[in-house]
């Protein structure tokens, strides 16, 4: 980079592409360069002494050179003009009342800052401070009319999507728009820091300061003096708020930068919606309150934000029974809403003042700044991990009244209690029934005996409403006794009784057996059937007929027996 002697650009001195003047110690440097990716040409200040250009200042940022043959002068009217190879003016400092060329000159002071002087009297009549590019340098001042604007891209300075500066309220905050829609904010002034931005205390405490201006409006600016680092802030064009310092290495340092998540983008959560980035979701609706659309909500969609159920006191045709007048619900540790309004009243009158004011929602008070309330919707509310203010959000009566709460918890404990008395007697008798039933179960089991492969040891049967499992005991299949008594036939019956009738059988293996098959109609129930099963099984004797098992499948009962071929014991006694 070829250079000029001086820091000054003069009628009878100007630069030419790709001369530069430099500031008096070495801080600052203009001239001409061309961004990353792209050959264009633009007239831009930069820091002189780091290794890294960082371009803070572009004059020409929306009409670049398409060349090296660009000139910096002072015109005739004593205006600062850049020009192409062919004349042709691509920016100018219109200055509204400029001076004659003779008396005008453009000088690079060590800010950063390019000013246009009046020499006949040392008058500044134009600085660059006042029409700020993307970067915040020290002493230079934001307001509502003076805003950092981003670049397009990396590669494009011309002016972006988004912008930074200070709203023009009574209570001051630093905002960052995306066109004209708030983007990020800082939370109230209160003499020292931003409320809203609890990670930045110790930066603002090393130097920034918010003053009036003469029109009631604001301004924010910054000072750390001359001391190391070098610090400024830079708006990306992505819309990322970023401090930014250089301790001598080749790299930039980042050392803050907002919007860290999701919760710092303005409005997140929507109206009277809270966001708190460490929940999943980020936003809920608070006490008292439920959300505007319960379907877009549950898809994570929170731009509609909450509504009350229950509507205040003055918007029920402005009720005034002081009995049931409206409550604060505290919230701690809050990023206050936006839009807040300064009251002048001591800390104890906050609260009153706020429920005297029909269109107050909500009220705050924070040490530097007073009494602040708002009216309205509350937008943009955030909850902090440390920090932060108490918010208290005006709510119906009834959302807060513990007496009807408590009668709420004491009615719901009462209907708890009456079920429970209902249904405790139900499962005590299920208990027993089930003990009951566990004991036949002991009742069934019988000695385990080989059987043959026609024989199970376990099925399972239901008498009426009782179904017993039976394990280990010698279960005869019901099919398998359809074949070997020819389905039951006539010719194969032995005999009968009150109980029902006997069959005589023959097993694929040659054994011949004798079936006592239970009439359905008859008196004999499942626990005297299984009776009989236990009292035969024990009885066994070689003068007595061997029980081999039984067979329970649905309605059928049946007891098989051996079969014995000389006829029962009492064709004997009684011929």
């Amino acid at each position: 980079m070829f250079g000029i002697a001086g820091d000054t650009i003069t009628s009878t001195q100007p630069i030419t592409d790709p001369e530069s003047i430099i500031s008096s110690n070495n801080v600052f440097q203009l001239g001409f360069f061309s961004p990353i990716n792209t050959t264009n040409r633009y007239v831009g200040i930069w820091y002189s002494d780091i290794p890294l250009r960082t371009v803070v200042w572009v004059a020409n940022r929306d009409r670049p050179l398409t060349d090296s043959s660009g000139t910096v002068i002072i015109s005739d009217d004593g205006n600062l003009l850049i020009l192409s190879g062919q004349k042709q003016i691509m920016w100018s400092s219109n200055v509204s009342n400029p001076v004659p060329m003779v008396n005008s000159s453009a000088q690079l002071l060590d800010s950063g800052n390019l000013v246009i002087r009046d020499d006949s009297d040392g008058r500044t009549i134009w600085e660059s401070f006042q029409y700020p590019s993307d970067s915040f340098l020290q002493r230079m001042k934001l307001g509502s009319d003076v805003k950092m604007k981003s670049w397009k891209s990396s590669s494009d300075p011309s002016v972006g999507t988004f912008s930074a500066g200070v709203n023009s309220v009574t209570i001051p905050e630093l905002y960052v728009w995306n066109g004209s829609h708030p983007y990020w904010r800082s939370g109230p002034w209160n003499g020292q820091i931003f409320i809203g931005v609890p990670s930045m205390y110790s930066v603002y405490k090393n130097g920034f300061t918010v003053v009036p201006d003469d029109e009631g409006t604001a301004y924010v600016t910054f000072n750390i003096g001359d001391e190391s680092p070098v610090l400024y802030y830079l708006l990306n064009h992505d819309g990322t708020l970023t401090e930014k310092y250089y301790k001598g290495k080749r790299e930039w340092e980042v050392s803050w930068f907002t919007p860290k998540t999701d919760c710092d983008v303005y409005a997140k959560c929507g109206p009277f919606g809270s966001c708190n980035s460490k929940d999943s979701p980020i936003c809920s609706c608070s006490r008292g309150f439920e959300p505007t659309n319960v379907e877009e909500w549950n898809r994570e969609n929170f731009t509609g934000g909450c509504v009350r159920r229950t509507p205040l006191q003055c918007e029920r045709n402005g009720s005034s029974n002081l009995e049931k007048k409206d409550r604060f619900l505290k919230l701690m540790m809050m990023k206050v809403p936006e839009l807040a309004e300064w009251v002048s009243v001591p800390e104890k009158e906050c609260e009153n003042q706020c429920l005297m004011n029909c269109l107050c929602t909500a009220y705050a008070y924070y040490q530097g700044i007073g009494c602040m309330s708002w009216s309205g919707n509350l937008v943009d509310i955030q909850k902090f991990s440390s920090d932060g203010a108490d918010l208290y959000i005006c709510v119906a009566y009834s959302e807060l009244d513990e007496k009807r709460n408590m009668k709420f918890l004491t009615a719901v404990s009462v209907i708890i209690g009456s079920i429970l008395m209902a249904i405790c007697p139900y499962f005590a008798w299920m208990w027993m029934a089930k003990q009951k039933g566990m004991t036949k179960k002991r009742w069934f089991k019988l000695e385990k005996q080989s059987l043959s492969p026609e024989y199970s040891t376990e099925t399972s049967f239901e008498d009426n409403m009782n179904q017993v499992k039976l394990k280990e005991v010698p279960v005869f299949k019901f099919e398998k006794l359809l074949i070997a008594t020819g389905n039951f036939d006539k010719k194969n019956k032995l005999g009968q009784g009150g109980f029902g009738l006997v069959y005589k059988g023959k097993l694929h293996d040659g054994q011949e057996i004798a079936i006592k098959r239970l009439s359905r109609s008859s008196e004999q129930g499942l626990e005297e059937f299984m009776n009989e099963v236990v009292v035969i099984s024990k009885l066994q004797h070689r003068n007595l007929v061997r029980l081999l098992g039984c067979c329970v499948e649905g309605d059928e009962k049946m007891l098989i027996y051996e079969y014995m071929p000389n006829k029962s014991l009492d064709a004997f006694l009684f011929g």
